[in-house]
């Protein structure tokens, strides 16, 4: 989130709240952003979609690791909820040991193609793919990266008990 945006308060807020589910008036919004939301905002439901490119706005809530579960236009209040993954999740050591459901959840809570999603982990598109059907898993020092990046984005999973120690 780039700290100049009107939305890096509300992508604050979010990532500070710890919550599953927030919900916010479009007024503790604007409170938030000290700044009023757009016409757009208060009349159609595409300004809250959860996009990844165009839209500073979602990039403020995706970012914070939420979705936009429901826009309510009479009550003018906004509902972001915490997508949970259930995932199996092997470490060594430390280092958590990337599948491919894994890899594709991460993708998909940051909102990216394969080709954005690899253009950030400094790899080739073919090179995601790959990983998402299973071809091959990402080295541990990718490992490493991928756990960082997933931080950053606010991606969690649920751990298993698997440990490949």
């Amino acid at each position: 989130m780039k700290p100049d945006s009107k939305y890096q308060p509300l992508w604050a807020f979010l990532q500070q709240s710890n919550q599953d589910e927030v919900i916010l008036t479009f007024a503790e919004i604007e409170e938030l952003m000290n700044d009023t939301l757009p016409d757009s905002a208060r009349k159609k439901r595409a300004w809250w979609s959860n996009r990844s490119k165009g839209a500073l706005q979602a990039s403020a809530w995706m970012e914070a690791g939420y979705r936009v579960e429901d826009v309510d236009f009479e009550q003018q209040r906004v509902t972001f909820r915490q997508p949970t993954a259930k995932l199996k999740v092997q470490r060594v050591g430390d280092t958590v040991l990337w599948n491919a459901e894994l890899i594709k959840a991460l993708r998909r809570h940051m909102g990216l193609t394969q080709a954005e999603f690899a253009q950030r982990m400094g790899v080739r598109q073919k090179t995601v793919s790959n990983w998402e059907i299973g071809l091959y898993e990402p080295p541990l020092s990718t490992s490493k990266h991928l756990e960082l990046v997933a931080q950053l984005a606010g991606f969690r999973y649920e751990e298993g008990s698997e440990n490949s120690e």
